[in-house]
């Protein structure tokens, strides 16, 4: 069924997602002829060796290793029921693709394999963890343009910014492996991802300090209301759509693209209970906002 002809490994329900490899067992299978045997448990996972994971009961994900020893994973295809989902590599290609969306479909960009896209990577991965859905908002260090689009006073605003996790990943020495300043940083992800969970939109800047959270979105003063945007999912067969924000979900989803429509330099990451994530980002060659259906890249 897949033109990839790789090692095949099964993958036990271990969280492994699509981004770290996450310490475990993995189930060797090896190919001879038409039939597959187990061959043994390892831990260490060749360059480009193929996972297949049991996410849930009839949820399957194949994913295979990079070449470099990043760590990360990439997802192949999406098995759910008697429907399969086959990522298109070719939704990277889109010239205004987000580092944070190309990064997850494999393709190897400079800003995307960088250690800052790598956590805004494990970042959306955790943001669904609490099942409560919630907004992210990634806006650039360093101005206030962002408050334009928020209801004053910020009910939650943090002076100073929370800056744990800005210290961990600037102050980290390339190469250092070391187990402490990993579980730290997966500590501080998980903290950040947390407060998405409140009511309202949690505010970070692009160098990892947060501003806010339990942020209300507003039109900014004489910007025009978002009424449609282009809507996208990288998997194969599907099809570039103008849609009205609406068809995206609740709330939330409108008020996030009503942010990037006023706020072209930020990033607004929407997790929705029901399991879909969305990343809007304006399109500077469409001239409007841009939504990408993810989910699919986060199993």
């Amino acid at each position: 069924m897949f033109e990839r002809q790789l090692p095949l490994t099964a993958q036990p329900l271990t969280g492994l997602g699509p981004a770290v490899e996450r310490p475990g067992i993995h189930l060797g299978v090896w190919r001879d002829g038409e039939q597959l045997f187990v061959w043994g448990a390892p831990r260490d996972l060749p360059p480009f060796c193929a996972v297949l994971e049991v996410v849930a009961p009839g949820l399957l994900v194949v994913k295979h290793s990079r070449e470099s020893e990043s760590g990360k994973f990439v997802n192949v295809a999406v098995l759910q029921g008697d429907e399969v989902k086959i990522i298109n590599e070719q939704s990277a290609n889109l010239p205004d693709c987000p580092d944070l969306v190309t990064s997850l479909i494999g393709s190897e960009t400079q800003h995307a394999a960088s250690e800052s896209i790598s956590l805004l990577v494990r970042l959306a991965v955790s943001m669904p963890a609490h099942g409560r859905g919630g907004s992210l908002l990634v806006v650039p260090a360093n101005t206030e343009h962002w408050r334009e689009s928020l209801v004053q006073p910020i009910l939650y605003a943090l002076a100073p910014p929370f800056s744990a996790l800005a210290k961990l990943v600037y102050g980290h020495v390339t190469g250092d492996s070391n187990r402490r300043w990993a579980d730290a940083i997966e500590h501080a992800i998980d903290g950040v991802a947390g407060l998405t969970a409140v009511d309202g939109a949690t505010v970070m800047t692009d160098r990892y300090e947060v501003l806010a959270f339990g942020a209300k979105i507003v039109r900014r003063r004489g910007s025009s209301q978002v009424n449609e945007l282009i809507l996208t999912e990288p998997i194969e067969g599907a099809r570039a759509e103008i849609v009205e924000p609406s068809q995206l979900g609740g709330a939330r989803h409108l008020s996030a693209a009503q942010f990037v429509r006023d706020q072209h330099e930020a990033l607004a990451l929407v997790a929705s209970q029901d399991g879909r994530f969305t990343v809007f980002a304006w399109s500077p060659c469409e001239n409007m906002v841009r939504a990408h259906r993810i989910e699919v890249l986060l199993l």
